[in-house]
């Protein structure tokens, strides 16, 4: 018996591979990851159970975390699935959970997907020349935290460019309500723009390019541009993220030309 990490794509239903598929419709249990990320191609999960011929069970990040015995039990006498949004190993909590496998010894497989990390080749920046990803968490009243600008800083010092993660809040929501624009809390670049413009670095702070990328879905966009201009650009619906360009090669730059702003 087989407990199976599965990575569902980007952008639509049928982008889950046909070896990941094969593998869900054989499986006893099957548990959809819903808070490193959120399914964007607006479907309820009934529909995600009728194209997988399987009951789908919502797995927060206290499950996921907390109780991941409760994902795991029964998965040595039975097939049981994770499905997770892009590629399993885009977040290091399914590392975690591969770990608390083998300490049980359940056999564990993973099948890959597309996901963020190699998705945003589509911008035209080179994926070799991109140093540490950073996460930007979504400011609250009275917490501001803004360790990931020392890292973005070490990259543009590196000449790397840096791709920056939003934030999105789905604790309190179900699966469905994700799945609504309306109700669904995600960070947007303005935002991370109008972040990153009041911390105050002295000389560390630079006024760096940036790239804006929303990968998931029919929405799929690419726009280049100054900083500043995040400020007030309407980037459209989430899921969105910032790339920082590092130093360039001219194949880059003729790429970034092409989604300059007319």
């Amino acid at each position: 018996m087989v407990f199976y990490l599965i990575g569902l794509g980007l952008g639509n239903v049928e982008d889950i591979t046909v070896k990941g598929l094969n593998a869900v419709r054989k499986c006893k249990r099957v548990h959809l990851e819903a808070y490193t990320s959120i399914l964007c191609y607006g479907l309820e999960k009934k529909q995600l159970e009728e194209f997988y011929g399987r009951e789908v069970i919502e797995a927060d990040r206290t499950m996921v975390e907390q109780n991941s015995d409760e994902i795991l039990n029964g998965a040595d006498v039975d097939d049981v699935a994770m499905l997770v949004v892009g590629d399993p190993f885009g977040a290091t909590t399914h590392a975690d959970l591969v770990l608390r496998a083998k300490q049980r010894n359940i056999p564990v497989q993973v099948i890959h997907n597309a996901s963020i990390m190699n998705a945003v080749g589509c911008c035209g920046l080179q994926l070799y020349n991109f140093g540490e990803t950073v996460s930007i968490v979504m400011w609250l009243d009275g917490w501001e935290p803004d360790s990931y600008y020392d890292k973005i800083a070490n990259n543009v010092s590196k000449g790397y460019h840096t791709l920056c993660l939003l934030d999105i809040k789905t604790k309190e929501q179900s699966v469905e309500n994700m799945m609504r624009p309306k109700n669904l809390r995600a960070g947007a670049v303005p935002e991370l723009c109008g972040s990153l413009s009041t911390i105050d670095y002295d000389s560390r702070t630079t006024e760096s390019r940036r790239r804006e990328a929303d990968l998931y879905g029919r929405n799929e966009s690419c726009r280049s541009g100054q900083s500043r201009m995040g400020g007030s650009e309407d980037m459209g619906p989430p899921l969105h993220c910032l790339i920082i360009p590092g130093h360039t090669h001219p194949l880059e730059d003729d790429m970034l030309a092409t989604f300059a702003p007319s």
